[in-house]
């Protein structure tokens, strides 16, 4: 059996007319271009990540990726 790592899960999406960064519940990164969210969550990623800790950075609407609804 494998045993799955705890991965932490940045999620951009849009959120009250912008687009955000979620993590664990918390919203940040707040920005009317959906580029600059991004780069705001693969650079927490990268921080997370020199830190030790795995992660995914997903992008809402992107390919592979849906929104529930």
């Amino acid at each position: 059996m494998k045993i799955g790592q705890d991965r932490a899960v940045l999620t951009v999406t849009r959120h009250e007319g912008v687009w955000v960064v979620e993590h664990e519940g918390s919203i940040f990164g707040h920005s009317p271009d959906k580029e600059i969210a991004k780069a705001t969550a693969n650079k927490r990623a990268r921080q997370m990540l020199d830190g030790g800790r795995a992660c995914q950075v997903r992008i809402s609407g992107e390919h592979g990726f849906f929104a529930v609804v």
